[in-house]
C-alpha cells in the first residue's frame, strides 16, 4: 500500500505547487514564481493557512486589486517567455469576478496563469452565504463559472481527493505550448479546510521541460515548395517566436535566406531593430517599411501569430491576389487560418528544419535591397515624428523619442491600450527579445502599472519602463504602492492628454462628434484638475511634473539612478498622432445617420470594404 500523508485540500494544493519544477538556462527553478493573493472568508481560513506554512518555498505576495495581482502573474510568465508562471487567490464573489478580466487577458494572450478563486460550500448548508449570487434555476451554479469561457481549463474541487486529477490536468495545460492559457480551479471553502489521506507521490518533485513539436514530412515539404517558388516573400513574426526562443534561429533563417521580416505586437522584439531586414510593425499600426512588402507579398510565412486583425489591416493588407500563406504554429487552430498551407511545430524546430529544407536559396536579391531601402526610408520619418519638440502639448511619439533616447533598446518597454501601443509598435527600436512587452491581444486598460510590476519581478536587475495615459492610470494604478512594499523599482510614464484620446481620434474618423471621451466633451460640472504627481508621491512613489521633452530626459535620467518606482507626468496632445505608416482598420461605420461627416465616413468605409480578402 502506497504511503500516505493526511492534509488538507488547501495544505496539499499548497505543497503540490512548491515541487513542480522547470530549469532556465541550465538552472533548476520552482517553476511557480509565487502566489498573488487578496485574503477573504472564501479563502483565508483554508487556502491562507496552506500558504503560511509553505513560504519559504513559496512566496506569497498581497495585491491591492484582485484583477490587477492577476494581471502581475501574467506578466511575469509573459515576460519569462511562459517558462515560469504564478498562481493567484481570491475570496468568493467579488474578489473572484474582479479577476475574470485578467482570465480573459490570458486567454486571448496564450498566456499561463493558474487562477484559485475560493467558492460556495460545496456541502450547501450555509446556503446562501455571503456574496453568493444564487441561480434560481440552478444550484450547482456560482459566480465562478464566468471563468468557464476565459479559462483553458476549469475545475470546481467540491471533494478533497478532486484536486490530485484536478492538478495534474493543470500543470499539463499550463505548459503546454499550444493548449497554454489560464487554468481556473475553483475552491469551495468548506473543501479547502477538508482532510484526505493523499498518496506521498503526489507530492514529488517533478521537472517540466516545454514540449517541441517538430514539423510533419509532407507539411514541411509543401512550405519549402512554396518558398522556393515565391519572388516576394514575407515573414510575419508572432509572440510565439519569443516563447519558443527562437530569436537566433530566426535571424539565422532571415541571413540565410534573405527574406524580410515584419513584427506583430505580439513579436515585436523577436529581431533588434538594428537588423536591416526588419522592417519592424506591421498592419493597422505598422510601417511604411513593412506594409508596402506586405501588400505586394506572394508568400507570407506567419509564425507564431494569431494573424489577428490589426496584423492582417482586417484582411485587407495581403493584397497580393496569388499570395500564399504558410502557417508555421504550434496550435493547429492558429495554423490554418485563412486557407493557410498549415506548418504545425515549434517556432524553433519549424525554422530549423525549414531552413535545411531551403538549404542554398535565397530570395531574389532585387527583393533584399528593395527592403533594406524601405527601412533606410522609414527610419527618417520616424526620426522626423519623435525629434525633439518646443510645443507646449508634445505628441505621443516625441514623448517615445525622449524615452528611447535616454533609456535605450536594452530597457523593456511595458504598455497595453489607448494610442501608444500603436505608436510604441511603429516606433520603439526594441535591442533584444522580450524587450517589447505589449499586451495589445486583449487591450487592457489598467494592465500597464500591474504588468510592470510582474515584468519586474521576472527580470529584476533589468529596466521596466511603463507608458500609459491618464485614462489607464485612473482605471488601475494601485499597484505602485506594491512595488514601493515590494522594493521593487519601476520607471512609469504618464502621458496626460486629458481623456481617452485614442478612441476621441477613432470618434472623429468615423464621422462622429467629440463625445464622451475626452474630459472636457463629458457631461459634467466642474472638470477635474487631477494632480498625477502627488497622487503617484502618496503611494510611496517618487513622482514628479515636467513641462518639456528637456524636462522629461533631464528627469528620465535621474530614474535611471533612483531606486524607487519613480513616476513622471508630462502632459500632451490629445488630437496628434503619427500619420506615417499604418493601415486600414475595420470599425463598422453606421449606415444611417444625421450627421453628414458620418455619411462620408461611411462612403469611405465602404470603398476601404472592397480591400478584403474573406477568411476563415
Amino acid at each position: 500500500m502506497a504511503n500516505t500523508i493526511r492534509l488538507t485540500m488547501a495544505q496539499a494544493l499548497a505543497r503540490f505547487l512548491c515541487a513542480q519544477m522547470t530549469e532556465v538556462e541550465g538552472r533548476k527553478v520552482p517553476i511557480f514564481g509565487g502566489v498573488w493573493a487578496i485574503f477573504g472568508h472564501g479563502n483565508v481560513a483554508g487556502f491562507g493557512e496552506a500558504l503560511y506554512s509553505v513560504q519559504d518555498r513559496l512566496p506569497t505576495f498581497r495585491g491591492q486589486n484582485e484583477q490587477s495581482m492577476a494581471h502581475a502573474a501574467i506578466a511575469f510568465a509573459k515576460a519569462n517567455f511562459r517558462r515560469r508562471f504564478m498562481a493567484a487567490t481570491s475570496s468568493i464573489g467579488p474578489g473572484a469576478v474582479n479577476m475574470v478580466t485578467a482570465a480573459a487577458l490570458a486567454h486571448v494572450n496564450r498566456l499561463p496563469v493558474l487562477l484559485l478563486p475560493g467558492d460556495v460550500f460545496a456541502n450547501r448548508i450555509p446556503d446562501p452565504v455571503l456574496q453568493q449570487a444564487e441561480d434560481f434555476g440552478d444550484g450547482t451554479v456560482s459566480v465562478n463559472d464566468c471563468f468557464r469561457p476565459v479559462s483553458r481549463y476549469f475545475d470546481r474541487i467540491t471533494r478533497p481527493e478532486q484536486i490530485v486529477p484536478a492538478l495534474n490536468r493543470a500543470m499539463q495545460v499550463l505548459t503546454d505550448p499550444a493548449e497554454c492559457g489560464p487554468v481556473t480551479l475553483s475552491l469551495c471553502q468548506d473543501v479547502q479546510a477538508e482532510a484526505y489521506d493523499y498518496p506521498e507521490s503526489f507530492f514529488a518533485e517533478r521537472v517540466w521541460a516545454p514540449r517541441r513539436p517538430r514539423p510533419d514530412r509532407s507539411e514541411l515539404a509543401a512550405a519549402a515548395d512554396a518558398l522556393k517558388a515565391a519572388k516576394k516573400p514575407l515573414i510575419v513574426a508572432g509572440g510565439g517566436v519569443l516563447y519558443s526562443q527562437a530569436c537566433d534561429e530566426l535571424a539565422k533563417f532571415v541571413e540565410a535566406t534573405g527574406i524580410p521580416v515584419c513584427e506583430t505586437q505580439g513579436g515585436k522584439s523577436s529581431l533588434p531593430d538594428v537588423n536591416a531586414l526588419n522592417m519592424a510593425a506591421v498592419g493597422v499600426t505598422g510601417t511604411a517599411a513593412a506594409n508596402r512588402l506586405a501588400k505586394e507579398a506572394d508568400v507570407v510565412l506567419a509564425i507564431g501569430t494569431r494573424l489577428q486583425d490589426f496584423t492582417t489591416g482586417s484582411w485587407s493588407l495581403f493584397q497580393n491576389a496569388g499570395k500564399t500563406i504558410i502557417g508555421l504554429n504550434v496550435q493547429p487552430f492558429d495554423a490554418g487560418k485563412h486557407r493557410a498551407l498549415p506548418l504545425v511545430a515549434d517556432a524553433l524546430e519549424g525554422l530549423t528544419e525549414l531552413g535545411q529544407a531551403l538549404a542554398g536559396w535565397k530570395v531574389p536579391a532585387s527583393w533584399s535591397e528593395d527592403a533594406r531601402k524601405g527601412k533606410t526610408a522609414w527610419q527618417t520619418e520616424a526620426a522626423k515624428v519623435t525629434a525633439t519638440t518646443n510645443a507646449a502639448y508634445p505628441s505621443d511619439a516625441q514623448v517615445i523619442g525622449a524615452v528611447q533616447r535616454v533609456m535605450g533598446a536594452q530597457a523593456t518597454v511595458l504598455h497595453a491600450a489607448g494610442g501608444l501601443p500603436g505608436e510604441l509598435h511603429k516606433l520603439w527600436q526594441a535591442g533584444k527579445p522580450g524587450s517589447f512587452h505589449a499586451e495589445y491581444g486583449f487591450s487592457a486598460m489598467g494592465y500597464e502599472i500591474a504588468g510592470g510590476l510582474g515584468a519586474k519581478m521576472a527580470k529584476p536587475d533589468e529596466e521596466i519602463v511603463v507608458m500609459l495615459g491618464d485614462g489607464s492610470y485612473l482605471m488601475l494604478n494601485s499597484e505602485i504602492a506594491t512595488s514601493v512594499m515590494l522594493g521593487l523599482k519601476l520607471t512609469i510614464v504618464l502621458l496626460d492628454n486629458r481623456g481617452f484620446a485614442c478612441i476621441n481620434r477613432l470618434q472623429m474618423a468615423t464621422g462622429g462628434a467629440n463625445f464622451n471621451n475626452l474630459l472636457k466633451d463629458t457631461r459634467h460640472e466642474a472638470l477635474p484638475d487631477i494632480d498625477f504627481a502627488a497622487h503617484a508621491a502618496s503611494m510611496g512613489a517618487i513622482a514628479e511634473k515636467v513641462s518639456s521633452i528637456a524636462g522629461l530626459e533631464t528627469a528620465l535620467a535621474a530614474a535611471k539612478a533612483n531606486t524607487r518606482t519613480t513616476v513622471i507626468v508630462i502632459e500632451t496632445d490629445p488630437l496628434v498622432s503619427t500619420e506615417a505608416g499604418g493601415f486600414w482598420w475595420d470599425v463598422a461605420v453606421p449606415e444611417v445617420s444625421a450627421r453628414p461627416q458620418v455619411e462620408a465616413a461611411r462612403k469611405t468605409y465602404e470603398q476601404k470594404r472592397q480591400m478584403q480578402s474573406i477568411g476563415s
